[in-house]
């Protein structure tokens, strides 16, 4: 008989502060799915990691905010040692989290996720989603918004058909660009 792990009650935020609501294989469809951190089937398609064995294992924290020992050995430094750009900002979500509670930070994150959605619904030609999904997770909530209003506005302006996602993504992409390069923000994934 397997062991029972515990699931999170928000999987979309991960132990270590990284948005996994925000993550591109969290919107994959099929078997290679991420269900978010400690999510329902995780433990049978993700090894654990020793954040996830301290964090939800063996004190049954929703994330390292909770800790009286935060930021530890295991997660100082996180956020500048990875490679994955969404790491850039999990010791960041965490100390919001410390700070104003996790209910607040969900409401956050929600919104976030909220935007993403509209992103890949109505300007996902099949290659932007990680540009999207970084630039939620990398970007704040209001230029996030005012990037999709102006898109929308161009869109429009420039009478560009709705069927014409193509077209749509385009300028999504420059305007996240735009505002990411104002903000010192990278949004393209790194190859090693």
């Amino acid at each position: 008989m397997s062991k029972k792990y515990p699931i999170k009650k928000y999987p979309t935020i991960a132990c270590c502060g990284l948005d996994c609501g925000l993550c591109p294989v969290y919107y994959t469809k099929g078997p290679s799915r991420c269900p978010g951190c400690c999510g329902s089937d995780f433990f049978n398609k993700h090894p654990s990691c020793s954040i996830i064995t301290c964090c939800v294992k063996k004190h049954d924290y929703e994330t390292c905010a909770e800790c009286d020992e935060f930021p530890c050995s295991k997660i100082d430094k996180w956020d500048k040692m990875d490679s994955f750009i969404s790491h850039k900002v999990s010791l960041s979500n965490l100390e919001l989290i410390q700070k104003e509670g996790i209910e607040k930070f969900v409401t956050q994150q929600k919104r976030r996720i909220e935007l993403l959605n509209t992103m890949l619904e109505e300007f996902n030609e099949g290659r932007s989603k990680s540009i999207y999904c970084i630039g939620t997770a990398l970007l704040q909530i209001n230029d996030i918004e005012n990037a999709l209003q102006e898109s929308k506005q161009k869109i429009t302006e420039e009478k560009i058909h709705l069927d014409n996602v193509k077209a749509k993504s385009k300028i999504l992409r420059n305007n996240l660009s735009k505002l990411a390069e104002t903000k010192s923000i990278e949004l393209r994934l790194r190859r090693k």
